[in-house]
């Protein structure tokens, strides 16, 4: 039986003040299909997800949704016909409970106007079902359930607004490996059971896996909409960035002879509570040294120990060969650490501030003049040095730093830590949530600092960016750290087989 198109994208235009968002674009969805949207950061997908649930106005074209012509006033009015869609940002309420959530505005009621109660929680429990969340009760607080879950409640939230087709923005950019292959059930089940699925990721191997046809989009214009069974991930690329995709060789080659090394940073016993235990190690100079495991082995709480953000701690830390006790982030500073924070909207900017202002706050007590005043010449001049060298997008040191992509905005980050000349950089998932030109260039960033001497730890859970970027890859699990690989020893299951061990490896096992 030939698929008909639940939804038509006609000639879709966008504008905001200066900007060109969308540019007539034009595609397909079809009825009980999963299809992908993907595209770098500023390509567009997000104004058009807003557009076809009801969030933006198209400036010009048409939407049809089931036959009939579609002009949507608001997100309700999109989920009364029966499109929904999951934000990567949950909006669901931590202080209400499940079912609260699921039914928020249409709570269930009974015959004289009063909230049904047992129809309310009856209703949630066979929403939850549906996503594999029968075992949770629906009395629970939100915030008292794993992203994970929260994940699932959101989509249970569209079912029980009788979706016919859900919108899901980057649904797996928070969870773990497993969590993600549950979620990807879920999705293949919805496609079972006859609802459309649009969905928006980076992951271009989870959209391989899951899709059935595929939309790229670049400089706001439609490039293609094509069969999964045509398209490659290097088709993909090529036409998300406009040119050829090559496999680039981001290492122009690796540490082999470490005894010709400096010990730059050495690692003794480190504890922290119960999460990091007797966890030592050395870093050397000028080497990339990779920190993976499962979400929740303590990789990111060595990082924030070692810099001095967690004082919880025990062991001891020498930093060129001067044992250094680092209370404060501000002494690891001092002793040439920078740190760029696994969340950069929560942890590493202040969003509603320029990038000049977010670039330069940690290098101010050095640009001001023996008044005391801030030089603000040369504050901007830093600034417009580090915008050059990074190559960050931005219209001018004054814009908002909320309003630019991921990928600068993680620039951003780094040039605040650069500022300081670090010795020693710890980077915490450096490339989370940004498309894959920013990931080459964050790449090609790390590749010359090492050359230039500066040493890093990287903490990633892609697999691929430890293996193609890393010197040595250590290994944790459960807080400890089970293994250690040189780069010529390392691959994808002996890390998988280390992170789910708690045996301890010599280094190097092969």
């Amino acid at each position: 039986m030939e698929q008909k198109a639940i939804y038509k994208i006609q000639n879709i235009c966008k504008y905001f003040p200066g900007v060109k968002a969308l540019d007539d674009v034009s595609f397909d969805i079809m009825e009980g299909e999963i299809h992908a949207i993907v595209g770098e950061n500023g390509a567009g997908k997000s104004t058009l997800m807003n557009i076809m649930s009801g969030v933006y106005q198209p400036s010009s074209g048409s939407l049809i949704f089931e036959g009939e012509g579609l002009e949507l006033k608001s997100v309700s009015h999109a989920q009364d016909i029966g499109i929904s869609m999951i934000h990567q940002e949950l909006s669901l309420s931590p202080a209400l409970d499940i079912a609260e959530n699921i039914f928020a505005g249409r709570l269930p009621k009974g015959k004289a106007g009063f909230l049904n109660i047992r129809k309310l929680y009856t209703e949630t429990e066979g929403a939850l079902r549906e996503v594999g969340l029968d075992y949770l009760n629906a009395r629970t607080l939100i915030r008292d359930i794993s992203t994970s879950q929260q994940q699932l409640v959101e989509i249970a939230k569209a079912l029980a607004l009788k979706s016919k087709l859900i919108i899901m923005d980057e649904p797996t950019s928070s969870l773990t490996a497993s969590e993600a292959d549950f979620l990807e059930k879920i999705i293949r089940g919805l496609k079972k059971s006859g609802v459309t699925i649009l969905y928006i990721s980076h992951k271009l191997d989870e959209i391989m896996r899951l899709a059935d046809k595929i939309t790229v989009l670049r400089d706001g214009r439609h490039i293609i909409t094509d069969d999964k069974s045509s398209m490659t991930i290097e088709k993909m690329i090529s036409y998300m960035v406009g040119r050829e995709y090559s496999q680039i060789t981001v290492r122009d080659s690796f540490i082999q002879d470490y005894e010709s090394r400096r010990v730059i940073l050495d690692v003794e016993d480190l504890c922290v509570g119960n999460k990091v235990k007797n966890v030592s190690f050395k870093l050397y100079e000028g080497e990339i040294l990779g920190i993976t495991g499962l979400v929740g082995a303590g990789r990111s709480e060595v990082l924030q120990a070692v810099y001095g953000a967690d004082t919880r701690r025990s062991g001891t830390i020498t930093i060129q060969g001067k044992k250094c006790p680092l209370h404060k982030t501000g002494e690891a500073i001092e002793q040439g650490m920078g740190l760029v924070p696994e969340g950069r909207k929560t942890q590493g900017l202040f969003l509603k501030l320029s990038v000049q202002d977010n670039a330069a706050v940690m290098y101010l007590r050095k640009l001001r003049s023996k008044t005391g005043l801030l030089n603000i010449r040369r504050c901007k001049s830093l600034t417009e040095q580090y915008i050059k060298k990074l190559n960050i997008k931005t219209p001018s040191q004054g814009q908002i730093i909320e309003n630019l992509s991921g990928g600068n905005q993680q620039k951003v980050v780094i040039a605040r830590c650069l500022m300081n000349n670090p010795k020693i950089l710890f980077m915490d998932e450096p490339t989370q949530g940004i498309d894959i030109g920013a990931k080459e260039e964050i790449y090609q960033i790390m590749n010359e600092l090492v050359k230039e001497g500066v040493s890093i730890v990287m903490v990633s859970s892609e697999m691929q960016e430890t293996i193609s970027l890393c010197d040595r890859v250590i290994v944790m699990y459960e807080g400890q750290i089970t293994g250690e690989l040189l780069h010529k020893d390392v691959s994808d299951e002996k890390i998988l087989a280390l992170a789910s061990d708690k045996k301890v490896y010599p280094k190097g096992t092969t």
